[in-house]
């Protein structure tokens, strides 16, 4: 059913490294800036060693810091947050839309002070939904919008693509990603300029001619972006495995009591994960229980929500209304999607969920 030339060179690392190798060989870091810059419709692109750096960078080319208040979704992977920390800001958590995961535009407004300075917007799952209002709301408030597009490389809405929201952006290119490189890495994305020459210089301690601001040791290394830089080139292929293995789980489960990933016409996934969710935490466990006898794996992303996590105990969330995250948390369960797994495995996996549900 997949792509035969995709399957036969999954370990396409031998073809990257006879390539480094030639004597025609001229791979840089430049070489995937430009490409990504290319395809996400950014002006500006510049790579660094992890997404968490490109959120954390986004913060500081915005000028957050220390007694700032930064909006951000109750339910994500912990970078989302910890970027908030890291820079001395204080990360104001805000329930999730029950429907889509997302960030509630309710809880956004509810939760907003003066000492509001941005808001880091992150799409769940590679899913997109309409953030026009929230885009309004932040350019009337005069509120940094930050886009964590981490999840979603490739994915779109209405047209629109994923890494072009907001003041900044991000790409992760971690092991788990839609395409991944070999020691991770992201990028962060802007059509400013200024904010662009300062992250070059502070991914390698602030230096220009020479070290004029305090920076990190953010460098990607070549290898790496060559290797993200040839999957990229095959994006489009292997986006359609994901495509065509989420259809059979749709199809196959769409009759049981389980939630499946919400669909909007308008919005194209990339399914970065394909995600479940049960009605009750107890039916979760049984049929991870069940999975577990058929040796299944499964994953949960996310186990909490992020206030919840010892990092956080100190911070006051008061103002955190509603629990849909903490009942997400408690229900929601990833599938495996991948270009690697079989049509016949995906079906014995819908097999044995719906004889357990």
């Amino acid at each position: 059913m997949w792509d035969k030339e995709y399957l036969e060179n999954k370990n396409d690392y031998h073809i990257i490294f006879d390539n480094m190798m030639s004597k025609d060989y001229e791979g840089s870091v430049e070489n995937l800036e430009k490409d990504l810059s290319t395809f996400s419709g950014r002006k500006y692109c510049v790579a660094v060693n992890s997404a968490t750096d490109a959120l954390k960078f986004s913060l500081l080319s915005n000028g957050i810091g220390p007694g700032d208040e930064v909006l951000v979704t109750n339910f994500s992977w912990i970078s989302t947050s910890s970027c908030i920390s890291m820079v001395g800001a204080i990360p104001v958590f805000c329930d999730i839309d029950i429907e889509t995961y997302h960030i509630s535009f309710d809880r956004i407004k509810e939760m907003k002070t003066e000492k509001t300075k941005a808001l880091i917007y992150t799409h769940l799952f590679g899913n997109m939904i309409d953030t026009s209002e929230i885009e309004k709301w932040c350019d009337e408030n005069n509120i940094i919008l930050i886009e964590d597009s981490a999840q979603s490389l490739g994915s779109s809405f209405d047209g629109r693509k994923a890494g072009t929201i907001g003041q900044c952006s991000s790409y992760s290119f971690n092991s788990n990603k839609v395409i991944a490189g070999i020691s991770g890495g992201g990028v962060f994305m802007t059509d400013n300029e200024s904010q662009a020459e300062y992250v070059r210089k502070i991914r390698r301690h602030g230096k220009d001619e020479e070290f004029e601001l305090l920076g990190y040791n953010s460098k990607m290394y070549v290898p790496n972006a060559d290797i993200i830089r040839y999957r990229l080139n095959h994006w489009e292929k292997w986006q359609r495995i994901r495509r065509q293995i989420a259809h059979i789980y749709d199809s196959e489960l769409k009759d049981s009591s389980l939630i499946l990933p919400p669909k909007d016409p308008k919005a194209d996934h990339n399914y970065h994960k394909y995600v479940i969710r049960f009605e009750n935490e107890e039916d979760r466990s049984w049929v991870q229980e069940g999975l577990k006898h058929a040796g299944i794996k499964y994953q949960v992303h996310y186990g909490k929500a992020l206030k919840d996590n010892k990092l956080y105990y100190n911070i006051d969330h008061k103002s955190c209304k509603g629990k849909n995250a903490q009942l997400v948390a408690k229900t929601v369960m990833s599938l495996p999607i991948h270009p690697w797994i079989s049509e016949e495995e995906v079906d014995k996996i819908c097999n044995q969920i719906t004889s357990l549900i």
